[in-house]
């Protein structure tokens, strides 16, 4: 009579459905009845299918003791509509399902629903691409800093892993270029969506979620854009609920200290407020929960009875919905919540308890699909009892995601090592290994590496034929002046400095040569002047 649970896949309320008219036919007592003047064998009454079908659904897993009789007999009012029953007279589709001593009977078609043929397990190529350390780049050359790889081939570390190493590759930094805002709300919705499907067991996500409903911005925003309790802030004001709905929610969360408002209490008051706030949520075009993620808060009600991952489906799931959504539905709960525990406020209906009603009244607003849907209020109660139960918790940022992502976009941020070989097979490239060195080592290494091109340089300048020995001087003093230790490597002594510059004759200038030129050779003769 429990009948089995349906658990997380796609086409979930299908099978629901199929699942509890097998179990409602299957077991539902049928009798002799007397109608229109005659008897009719294997039929039932309208009250007496509401009362077995109401204990079949509060006894079945999939539904739960939260199941009302009203419920049950819009339940059996759409069987009517689907011809899942006629009456005694075979009629059905217009005709309404009374809770009476009417007779009905099943018809002999099979009432059932074709569950729609889900598409082959699929690697999730509609996702956006996360971004990995192959979408790095190489440092410029200049900026290379080469580690020196050390195999750890100690006794004791073979023996505890007894792994042949073979031969070490070099290594090298990469880096990602900035990450982009776009590349960040993929990474966002990649990620959310990977671990959505995981919390829910799922191999895919096929008939359950179109990550092309998914907006990256409206995670994001629920993420970071909160107040101090956790609620959402919306950037624009406009989209947030109209300043009297607002004041009745307060007025109601708050009573009976309600000293800021101005309105007048009279008997009865407290039930206009609720009125008013109920009427603004039933008025909504869409609940809250969206139809296109309909099918996902219908997948995690059958792992309520798992609390922690139930709360933490719901906490993913809530992330996907619009800010505006989010925010009314955190306010919505936490003032049912309030209610419900409110021992000073008065009886807000005379037949019906707080708490159910609450559920009843707001069922609808928060969950529910486009198209009309058999078991809708049933899976909508049985999901606001859940939130309304653990409203403090459902709707917070998950944690493990956030520190997921964030470590994601950290690594992704900061300068990778890369191993000469490593695009190719795992299993062909031998495993690689380099060991942490202290900072002075590490400026010995750099500079080791950066002297071999250094040297080559200076080689060049010395060896350039076409260069003028002032060039070359001027050249090698700016040189000398950037690389003092590689220029006094090569040039030890000044007259290993001198050899590059070999001496050569004086050359007079073309003036004072022409002179020379032109006069004639007289030998020196010293000339004495004597003065009286």
């Amino acid at each position: 009579m429990e009948g089995k649970m349906i658990g997380p896949g796609p086409y979930r309320a299908t099978k629901l459905w199929n699942e509890t008219i097998k179990l409602f036919r299957g077991g539902m007592p049928l009798k002799r009845h007397w109608a229109y003047f005659r008897s009719y064998d294997n039929s039932f009454t309208g009250s007496e299918a509401v009362d077995w079908l109401h204990e079949l659904l509060k006894r079945n897993h999939n539904f739960g003791p939260e199941v009302t009789r009203h419920q049950t007999l819009q339940l059996l009012r759409k069987f009517m509509k689907n011809h899942v029953i006629e009456d005694i007279k075979g009629r059905h589709g217009k005709e309404n399902f009374e809770d009476n001593g009417q007779v009905y009977r099943f018809p002999h078609t099979s009432p059932l629903k074709p569950v729609p043929h889900r598409p082959p397990v699929s690697e999730n190529c509609d996702l956006p691409r996360l971004i990995r350390w192959d979408d790095y780049e190489e440092l410029p050359q200049p900026e290379k800093v080469p580690l020196k790889p050390q195999v750890l081939n100690s006794e004791t570390w073979n023996k505890r892993h007894s792994i042949a190493i073979g031969e070490v590759h070099e290594c090298k930094l990469i880096r990602r270029r900035d990450i982009t805002p776009k590349q960040v709300d993929q990474i966002w919705k990649s990620m959310t969506i990977v671990h959505l499907q995981r919390v829910l067991g799922l191999k895919t996500m096929d008939g359950v979620l179109d990550s092309k409903h998914v907006n990256a911005k409206h995670i994001i925003h629920n993420v970071f854009s909160v107040n101090k309790t956790g609620i959402v802030i919306l950037k624009n004001k406009t989209e947030d609920m109209p300043y009297w709905v607002l004041s009745a929610m307060k007025c109601l969360a708050n009573w009976p200290n309600n000293s800021e408002t101005k309105q007048p209490m009279y008997p009865g008051f407290e039930r206009d407020v609720f009125r008013t706030v109920a009427e603004y949520f039933q008025r909504l075009k869409e609940p809250l929960l969206t139809f296109q993620l309909y099918d996902v808060f219908v997948n995690i009600l059958s792992l309520l009875q798992q609390k922690d991952v139930a709360v933490e489906a719901f906490q993913v799931c809530a992330l996907l919905l619009p800010p505006a959504n989010r925010r009314r539905l955190q306010l919505l709960l936490r003032l049912m919540a309030r209610v419900c525990q409110n021992s000073a406020l008065p009886p807000l209906n005379d037949t019906i308890a707080t708490r159910t009603l609450m559920v009843q009244t707001f069922s609808r607003c928060v969950l529910g699909s486009a198209e009309e849907v058999d078991l809708d209020e049933l899976l909508a109660t049985k999901l606001v009892t859940f939130m309304m139960e653990y409203h403090d918790t459902v709707l917070k940022v998950p944690s493990v995601l956030h520190k997921h992502v964030e470590d994601h976009l950290m690594l992704l941020r900061r300068v990778q090592i890369k191993y000469a070989g490593a695009d190719a097979d795992a299993s062909l490239v031998s495993p690689s290994y380099c060991r942490q060195i202290s900072r002075a080592q590490f400026e010995e290494q750099r500079l080791s590496g950066s002297q071999g091109p250094m040297q080559e340089l200076l080689e060049g300048l010395v060896a350039d034929t076409e260069l003028t020995a002032k060039d070359k001087k001027k050249r090698l003093k700016q040189f000398q002046k950037s690389y003092p230790e590689i220029y006094r490597k090569r040039f030890p002594t000044a007259e290993s400095e001198a050899a590059v510059f070999p001496e050569k004759a004086p050359r007079l200038k073309p003036q004072l040569l022409l002179l020379t030129l032109k006069k004639p050779f007289q030998p020196f003769q010293r000339s004495w002047s004597y003065r009286a």
